[in-house]
């Protein structure tokens, strides 16, 4: 059976965005339109002629309107099947007209609960019943009824009745899969907010994460994967998934995994900040007085691991500190800021050799980060934790050495205890005047990770300070850092070994404090 020509239309919608046009359109094809409420009165309001549904069931709307659409009339004139002479003589029989086009948006109970100190009351009345129902109607019955949930299809679907009179088969699909896809997410927000309001601490017992497709992706990790980016529904503030971007190549996978890292080092620190990554590693990270000496620091962190890497920055990016990065032999994959002023886009872009191919992702302002949920997928689940990102309680650290670190020191050891938390365990971060200079990353032992900061720190380990993410089983380590001239240490502690590593620091007149906290990063 060819398309059914749109006779009549069912609009009952929450957002009147273009609403007004599309109906207007869709009168001049030919098509009735039945309404209720409040979607009614505003169509009427623009010179509509609009149906009344009250008046076509026979039943008035009830009980503040929660009652208005469940009916047989409606659901059997949405969901009959054109193609069926029982289903068309049902119709006839019971005097009930067909409905080839439902136009629904629910109310907006996400934007509700998203509200501070909204009440469970006020949520609760922002459960769509009716809407759903005609939504989940005219998508199952997608071969002979289009489903419109979103304006944005508005302009696409009134070019093809205006044309035909008609929706295709292949437009149809494409908006009962869209429908589908929208009252499951609506669901997963109700349920998601009645399993978090049952919990006090701890876990729900069921959880659903809706994503929406943002992008696919060249390739994954590797030439030979097939990717895509998808956007977490409802997540807001600053982050690189939605970021704009400005200039440069699509990103790929591996970029979005180490943009996504460059922007968490830096989110914190109230001081002008900049990271380097590398591999989704940091091989520079530091502070400054501004914007460009933090990129300076971090950038002469290693040199020769920062060709080829991905920025962060805190700050809104220069002229001062986009001339730096354009300086010869300097060349980066791509910088994600909260913006970036018209002389830096202009001297990136031009400048250096690499102008067209850098990406500059532009994320927003960086707000303070809340406790949320980390996902990691593992065969046949999901490991869910607290995300790392609740600051340390400095008041609580202590100094376990008979040498007590002074007030610079304590200073570099904050910084250095900030970064070590970003560094792949088993994590050895070396660091001097507010930058990083020197990590040791992912090695199996611990000693290891400790020879290779101090390799990559070279004379800068003089008067450094060294930080581990987890305790040193063995005083092995405290040698090796006082050999390369390492002037304090902070690490969690809590080993077995932890008298004979303080025994080592108070040897070699190190002080050292013990935070009480690791920050392991598998």
């Amino acid at each position: 059976m060819s398309s059914p020509p749109i006779k009549r239309a069912l609009i009952s919608v929450s957002d009147k965005l273009g609403l007004v046009d599309f109906a207007q359109g869709l009168a001049a094809a030919g098509a009735e339109i039945y309404s209720t409420g409040g979607t009614r009165r505003h169509l009427e309001q623009s010179g509509i002629e609009v149906l009344d549904v009250a008046e076509y069931t026979g039943f008035p709307e009830m009980m503040d309107g929660r009652v208005k659409t469940l009916h047989p009339r409606i659901f059997a004139g949405i969901l009959c099947r054109h193609d069926r002479e029982d289903d068309m003589a049902s119709l006839e029989e019971h005097e009930i007209l067909s409905f080839e086009l439902v136009v629904v948006n629910l109310y907006p109970f996400q934007a509700t609960i998203a509200k501070p100190d909204v009440t469970k009351a006020q949520a609760i009345e922002q459960i769509d019943i009716g809407g759903p129902s005609l939504v989940r109607a005219a998508a199952k019955n997608a071969r002979f009824t289009s489903i419109v949930t979103n304006p944005e299809q508005y302009s696409s679907v009134l070019d093809e009745v205006t044309e035909s009179g008609c929706t295709t088969q292949e437009t149809r699909d494409q908006l009962s899969a869209a429908a589908f896809a929208m009252t499951a997410e609506y669901d997963r927000a109700i349920s998601g907010y009645f399993a978090e309001s049952e919990v006090d601490g701890g876990f729900t017992r069921n959880m659903t994460i809706s994503m929406r497709l943002k992008n696919e992706l060249r390739y994954g990790e590797n030439p030979h994967q097939q990717a895509a980016v998808y956007s977490m529904v409802g997540y807001s503030g600053a982050n690189v998934v939605n970021a704009r971007q400005l200039n440069g190549k699509d990103l790929s996978y591996n970029n979005l995994l180490d943009l996504d890292a460059a922007l968490h080092i830096v989110r914190p620190f109230t001081e002008a900040a900049c990271s380097v990554i590398k591999h989704n590693n940091p091989c520079g990270a530091a502070t400054g007085d501004s914007l460009a000496e933090a990129t300076r620091k971090a950038m002469a962190g290693d040199p020769l691991s920062a060709f080829g890497s991905i920025l962060g920055m805190n700050r809104v990016v220069d002229e001062e500190t986009a001339e730096l990065l354009s300086e010869p032999g300097l060349f980066v994959e791509a910088i994600v800021a909260p913006d970036f002023s018209a002389s830096a886009i202009g001297i990136l872009t031009t400048k250096p050799k690499w102008r067209n191919n850098v990406r500059l992702m532009q994320v927003g302002t960086l707000e303070d980060q809340q406790v949320e949920l980390s996902y990691r997928h593992i065969h046949g689940g999901m490991l869910v934790q607290d995300a790392d990102v609740i600051a340390d309680d400095y008041p609580g650290w202590e100094v376990v050495t008979e040498t007590e670190p002074n007030e610079p020191l304590v200073s570099e050891l904050k910084f250095a205890w900030q970064m070590v938390r970003h560094i792949k365990s088993n994590a050895i971060a070396v660091c001097r005047e507010q930058s990083l200079v020197g990590a040791g990353a992912g090695q199996m032992s611990r000693v290891d990770s400790v020879e290779i900061a101090i390799r990559k720190a070279g004379d800068r380990t003089q008067g450094a300070v060294l930080s581990s993410d987890a305790f040193f089983p063995f005083p092995d380590s405290i040698h090796a850092a006082a050999e390369a001239g390492i002037a304090a240490i902070i690490q969690p502690g809590g080993s077995r070994g932890d008298e004979s590593v303080i025994e080592a620091c108070n040897e070699h007149g190190i002080p050292m404090i013990f935070t009480g906290r690791r920050h392991f990063k598998h």
